[in-house]
């Protein structure tokens, strides 16, 4: 039996007393793409950002690879080598491309020859970056700045990448080119995926396995190609 690269048990995470995540469970296995689809408010932000630390949870546990890291500071679990594009980029307007994809390495203190294979490779995928190199963050469009945040994040070598809403305010064109990225690097390194999005169409083709979430409780999962097919996912998701 394949132990679960990420496990999510009883998750419940709250802001105040408004409680936004209510006993949520999933399971990731190495190599795979997952999608959590919802509308806007259902949690799915906050679900990744409780996986990373911050809010802490407030009951429940959260395994990876193995290892129970519900109470790791958020330092910590970065060097784990889990990374995230969160939702908006946070790229850092004034810093140029080359200074922002450093941020991403300085997270799990590579050495200089990891750095520098990093930029190559990330340049390799998005070479619009390396031809941006020196321009600051905040001067690129909302496509190259999503490719910004996914590079920073890939520069720690990550073993699980989330992404939060990487097609959020992007051309059709542009997000199809993201997302034939993410599964290059899924069918060809094994990196594993969770993506987080409210674009179900492109998710749901992307990934093999989806979690519906709606006011912090999971309400769905199972294969993408079936979810995607039952009627109510296609009326509440698809624009079916």
């Amino acid at each position: 039996m394949t132990t679960p690269l990420l496990a999510v048990r009883g998750l419940r995470a709250a802001y105040g007393k408004i409680e936004a995540l209510k006993g949520v469970d999933i399971e990731i296995n190495p190599g795979e793409i997952v999608a959590l689809i919802g509308a806007n408010g259902a949690g799915k932000s906050t679900l990744m950002m409780t996986i990373f630390g911050r809010p802490r949870a407030k009951d429940g546990r959260i395994e990876y690879d193995g290892r129970d890291i519900t109470g790791v500071p958020t330092h910590e679990i970065a060097r784990l080598r889990i990374a995230q594009s969160p939702e908006g980029r946070r790229i850092f307007p004034r810093m140029s491309v080359a200074e922002n994809l450093q941020m991403g390495a300085d997270a799990t203190d590579s050495s200089e020859a990891d750095r520098a294979s990093g930029l190559e490779r990330v340049f390799a995928l998005f070479p619009r970056l390396k031809e941006r190199m020196t321009q600051r963050g905040g001067t690129l469009s909302g496509g190259e700045q999503q490719m910004l945040a996914i590079g920073r994040a890939l520069m720690s070598r990550p073993r699980l990448l989330m992404l939060d809403e990487p097609s959020l305010g992007l051309a059709p064109l542009v997000v199809r080119e993201i997302y034939t990225v993410l599964c290059r690097l899924n069918r060809e390194q094994g990196l594993t995926v969770l993506v987080i999005e409210q674009n179900a169409s492109i998710a749901l083709e992307a990934a093999g396995t989806a979690y519906v979430l709606e006011v912090g409780r999971l309400v769905l999962s199972g294969p993408s190609a079936e979810l995607a097919r039952q009627e109510s996912i296609r009326r509440a998701y698809l624009g079916d």
